[in-house]
């Protein structure tokens, strides 16, 4: 069973909403429909067309036992990301996108190392025993700082098979470090962006909640189906 899109769907949600004309990247050309009230207008078909491509793509990843980063940094974004990609057991990166995440692994893993010691020692009252309570208060806040950080790839298992991006603007960063690695990058690409540097180029809205909701979810589902299929296997 594939993942069923639904051009209704993404109407509904307002995926089809590009930015003003003034701003657009003139590369997006081939996805834009038409102008409305100084707006350019994304052309669903090629929104639908671009899920058909990486929905499979993300199935697959899941599939051969790699992870997906989920990412979207964005506040209107934060909580859908996480929500979609602790339901599917995949890491994610909500806050703050750090310099290096992907590429410079043995700084993150120290820092991800330091976070589940502390919290270890935290649970199991070592710390407690060991300091008085400021100096405990104190560790909690590193956690909680760490936390912030790190919380969501504390179970990357090294190098991604892919990563999903709600807005490839936000969080470039992100775009280029993957590049660099050679991770295959899916994005929601608006009418502002340049999807020449976009692996799997979904055509969307990145702003409205309705809509990169609704994306996300045929994104998790795909997921979900390639880990579905890798459990069978097993």
């Amino acid at each position: 069973m594939t993942v069923e899109v639904d051009i209704k769907q993404l109407l509904e949600a307002g995926v089809h909403f590009g930015h003003k004309t003034s701003r657009w990247h003139p590369k997006m050309a081939p996805y834009i429909h038409s102008k409305r009230q100084e707006s350019h207008i994304i052309d669903l078909t090629k929104t639908v067309e671009g899920l058909d491509k990486a929905l499979p793509f993300l199935t697959k990843v899941a599939a051969s036992g790699k992870q997906v980063l989920f990412v979207g940094t964005k506040k209107q974004a934060k909580d859908a990301v996480r929500a979609v990609a602790e339901k599917y057991n995949q890491p994610y990166v909500t806050e703050r996108w750090i310099g290096g995440m992907l590429t410079n692994v043995a700084t993150v893993n120290q820092q991800v190392k330091k976070l589940k010691d502390l919290e270890k020692r935290m649970e199991s009252g070592d710390l407690e025993k060991r300091y008085n309570k400021l100096e405990v208060q104190r560790f909690a806040e590193e956690i909680e700082e760490l936390n912030l950080k790190y919380s969501g790839i504390k179970d990357l298992n090294g190098r991604p098979g892919a990563i999903v991006i709600v807005d490839v603007l936000v969080d470039e960063n992100a775009v280029k470090e993957a590049k660099v690695l050679g991770v295959p990058v899916v994005g929601v690409v608006d009418t502002n962006a340049d999807p020449s540097v976009i692996d799997y180029v979904v055509p969307g809205n990145d702003d409205a909640i309705k809509g990169t909701s609704l994306l996300l979810d045929y994104f998790g589902q795909a997921v979900g189906e390639g880990l579905s299929a890798k459990k069978v296997e097993e």
